[in-house]
């Protein structure tokens, strides 16, 4: 059987991954646009703020390919797919046959409108070479800006700091983190990342960038400016499409797919930040790792269903733990929502039920408790009889 993947992202390495774990006999390539070899785009971030050296970005060591018998045509993009002949042709015209086809081409930066966006000092992180970019700009350029506060402009700006630069972060929604947190939550987190030297804006839109040919600063829409000589867009991601759509494949806000991660051309699957299910983009890691497996077995066909996956994230924003799963800004009266918080110390919890049962929670700068609200949320846990006690440090969760 030969198994085409197009992209060597996450989804598309951690399919051939699995590919190989169950088919020891199949033939799997990888068609990547990058030059490099697959590395976890969190480990960007590490990169630029000087904790993780080049050599360590890279999930696998490159004699590891080899010895899966996984062939990476690296700097070899997948321009046309032409299903009816099981073919995908390169952009040097060499055309490849498949049995079954993974689409994994992710995302790219999402660039707004904004006047000037294409002048020289202005960046984007979604690539190793916009990381190196970056690094090389920020030598002479230490006065820095970063457009966007949800996790990625966060990260960038903590990244930024750990280098030496001044950062100024700007939102343009009322708060921090709009996907994870609700306002309270964002303003204790903007409090806290203050604490750390990291300057905050939150509800002003950027009208343009400053300067003649380089960047030397951001207007908002109302007037007021700042200086910043480095300008990180950290705006979000969008899928890519190009190749779906004229591969006849069907698309909305990213490719369509079944349970079972097929789309509508027979033998071809897709996964990852492109994939869109029951109406959902997730652009989340842990539903690329889950849709990167159900690919797998359905390429295999096992018939495994993809059930869809709980927004959950847990990590150090800045430094400062968070984790958010499931509901956390419910719209609707049958929803409760129960809040703890000590805004001294930087800690702010919340609980959203919905007829008892947890369906959403905030835990923000603390670890305490955080797999037993995880747990409970995935498992629509009810925990209405222990209101009264779950924000307790000492609260046992195995009660629920």
């Amino acid at each position: 059987m030969k198994i085409v993947i197009i992209g060597n992202g996450l989804a598309g390495t951690l399919a051939a991954k699995a590919l190989r774990e169950e088919d020891k006999q199949a033939e799997i390539e990888i068609y990547a646009e990058e030059k490099y070899l697959y590395y976890p785009r969190p480990n960007l971030i590490e990169f630029i703020s000087g904790s993780l050296p080049h050599d360590r970005l890279f999930a696998f060591p490159e004699r590891w390919y080899g010895q899966q018998r996984i062939d990476v045509r690296l700097a070899t993009p997948v321009r046309r797919v032409l299903p009816d002949a099981r073919q995908v042709e390169t952009t040097d015209g060499q055309r490849v046959a498949y049995d079954a086809l993974l689409l994994a081409n992710g995302a790219s930066s999402f660039i707004p409108p904004i006047r000037g966006a294409d002048k020289k000092g202005v960046f984007s992180l979604r690539t190793l070479d916009h990381a190196l970019d970056i690094l090389e700009r920020l030598r002479d350029h230490a006065r820095a800006a970063v457009i966007g506060g949800g996790l990625l402009g966060l990260e960038v700006a903590r990244a930024l700091k750990s280098r030496g630069a001044e950062v100024e972060v700007v939102e343009a929604l009322p708060y921090l983190l709009p996907r994870q947190l609700d306002p309270r939550g964002g303003a204790i987190l903007k409090t806290e990342m203050e604490k750390r030297g990291i300057r905050v804006r939150v509800g002003v839109a950027t009208e343009e960038i400053l300067g003649d040919d380089e960047a030397r600063g951001i207007r908002f829409k109302t007037g007021d400016e700042i200086a910043a000589e480095t300008i990180i867009i950290a705006a979000g991601v969008r899928p890519n499409l190009k190749l779906a759509q004229e591969t006849g494949l069907p698309t909305d806000r990213g490719v369509l797919v079944n349970e079972h991660l097929e789309t509508n051309k027979e033998g071809i699957f897709a996964a990852g930040d492109g994939v869109q299910y029951k109406g959902l983009v997730y652009g989340i890691i842990p539903a690329s790792f889950e849709q990167a497996r159900t690919a797998a077995a359905n390429i295999l066909g096992h018939k495994v269903k993809y059930e869809g996956t709980v927004p959950s994230i847990t990590l150090k924003v800045v430094g400062i733990h968070l984790t958010s799963i499931g509901q956390v800004n419910p719209d609707g009266r049958e929803f409760e929502e129960l809040r703890f918080e000590r805004p001294e110390e930087g800690v702010y919890k919340k609980v959203v039920l919905k007829d008892g049962a947890a369906v959403g929670a905030i835990w923000l700068g603390t670890k305490s408790g955080v797999n037993g609200i995880t747990r409970a949320v995935v498992q629509k846990a009810n925990i209405d009889k222990w209101k009264n006690e779950l924000f307790s440090e000492t609260f046992d969760f195995s009660l629920l």
